[in-house]
C-alpha cells in the first residue's frame, strides 16, 4: 500500500481524492443529530436533496458504493433470486462475491462491448419460471463503466434492454457510482439517466470528491426497507452529517466541475498517443484512460511509481490512470513526461 504523498501524481482512481478547504469548513460547521434515530438534519438533508438530483422519491446515505449496491440487490431479491449482468460490472466483478453472502442471489453473466449485454442475449438468458430454474428478479446496470473505460451509456443504449426486463416483470438497478460523470460528458440531467429504473446509487467519494459516502434513491417504500438492511449490514451511523455536509457541498460545488477531468483526460491520452503508447482516444467519455502495454501492468506500475505517478493494473497488460479533483494541468504534464522516460521499458 502506497502512502499518500504530496510528491506523486495519484491516478490510481478517483477515490483518492481528499476534501478541499472549503468543503472542510462546511463539514467543521455541520449540525448534527442521531442519525439512526433519524435525528441528524444534514442527513436528512442530503437525502432529500440527492433523491431530488436523481429523480427519485428518497434516497438513503450509506457508508460505500458497495455497500449501496448490496442493500439494492437485498431490497430488491429473495433468496436463489436471479440477477442479470454484465460479466464486468462491479457488482459482480469487486464486490467480493457479496451477493452471493447477504442476498443469497445468483448472477446469470453476459457479455458486450462497453459494459453492455446485447437485447437478444438479455432476452435469450431469461429462462421461463420454473421450479428447475432460478426466479428472474433482477436486471443490474453500471453507469458510468468501470471496467469498460469509464464509457458514458446514454439513456438511448440503456432503454432497450431496461424494456426487455419490464417484459419479464425484472426490476432494474443501476450502478450510478459515477453517473455524474456520465450526465456531465452526455449534456444532460443525472436524473435523466436514472428515470427508468427502480433504484440507483451514486458515490459521493469519486470524482465528486466527498471523503465517503454513497447514496441509493428509489421510491420511498423502497428506501424504508433499504434502511432496516442498512442496519443488518453495520451501516447505521450516529452523528453522520459531519460526513454528509461534505456529500452536500459536493452536490453543490463539484458535479460541473467534473468537465474539466474528463478535458485532462483527454489531454493526457493525447500526450501518451504523440509518444507511441496505445491509447483508444475516440473511446474516452469521461475521466478514465486506459494504456495498452508490451510489458506487464504491474510491472510498469512500478517503474511509474519510481518516476513519481501513480497508476493502476485494469489487465495483465492494461493500464488505468483516473484523472480527479486533486489532479491539476500540472499533474497531466508530468506525467506525460513520466511516461516518456519509460519508453524502452
Amino acid at each position: 500500500m502506497t502512502e499518500f504523498s504530496p510528491t506523486y501524481v495519484d491516478l490510481r482512481s478517483d477515490t483518492v481524492t481528499r476534501p478541499t478547504p472549503a468543503m472542510r469548513e462546511t463539514m467543521y460547521r455541520a449540525e448534527v443529530g442521531d442519525d439512526v434515530y433519524g435525528e441528524d438534519p444534514t442527513v436528512n438533508q442530503l437525502e432529500e436533496y440527492a433523491a431530488h438530483i436523481l429523480g427519485k422519491e428518497a434516497s438513503l446515505f450509506v457508508p460505500s458504493g458497495t455497500m449501496a449496491n448490496q442493500i439494492a440487490i437485498l431490497t430488491h431479491t429473495q433468496r436463489g433470486d436471479e440477477i442479470f449482468i454484465h460479466r464486468d460490472n462491479h457488482i459482480f466483478y469487486y464486490e467480493g462475491g457479496a451477493a452471493a453472502m447477504w442476498a443469497q442471489a445468483t448472477f446469470n453473466q453476459l457479455q458486450g462491448p462497453e459494459g453492455l449485454m446485447s437485447v437478444d442475449e438479455l432476452e435469450a438468458s431469461i429462462r421461463p419460471r420454473n421450479i428447475h430454474h432460478p426466479n428472474p428478479r433482477l436486471l443490474a446496470l453500471e453507469n458510468t463503466h468501470n471496467r469498460a473505460g469509464g464509457v458514458a451509456l446514454s439513456r438511448e443504449r440503456l432503454l432497450p434492454l431496461i424494456h426487455v426486463a419490464r417484459q419479464h416483470n425484472l426490476r432494474v438497478h443501476l450502478d450510478g457510482a459515477r453517473i455524474a460523470n456520465a450526465a456531465v460528458a452526455l449534456k444532460v440531467d443525472i436524473r435523466d439517466l436514472a428515470e427508468d429504473v427502480d433504484s440507483v446509487s451514486m458515490c459521493l467519494s469519486k470524482g465528486l470528491g466527498a471523503p465517503v459516502g454513497s447514496v441509493l434513491a428509489g421510491t420511498r417504500e423502497y428506501v424504508e426497507q433499504a434502511r432496516i438492511y442498512r442496519k443488518w449490514l453495520g451501516g447505521g451511523m450516529r452523528q453522520a452529517g459531519i460526513i454528509a455536509a461534505a456529500g452536500i457541498y459536493a452536490l453543490d460545488h463539484h458535479i460541473e466541475r467534473l468537465a474539466d477531468d474528463h478535458l485532462r483526460a483527454h489531454k493526457l491520452a493525447q500526450g501518451l498517443q504523440s509518444l507511441g503508447y496505445r491509447v483508444d482516444i475516440p473511446s474516452i467519455a469521461t475521466n478514465m484512460v486506459m494504456v495498452d502495454l508490451d510489458v506487464a501492468a504491474e510491472k510498469f506500475a512500478v517503474a511509474l511509481k519510481s518516476k513519481g505517478v501513480l497508476a493502476g493494473a485494469m489487465g495483465p497488460n492494461r493500464l488505468r490512470l483516473v484523472t480527479h479533483l486533486d489532479v491539476n494541468d500540472e499533474g497531466v504534464e508530468r506525467t506525460i513526461e513520466s511516461f516518456s522516460q519509460l519508453l524502452s521499458l
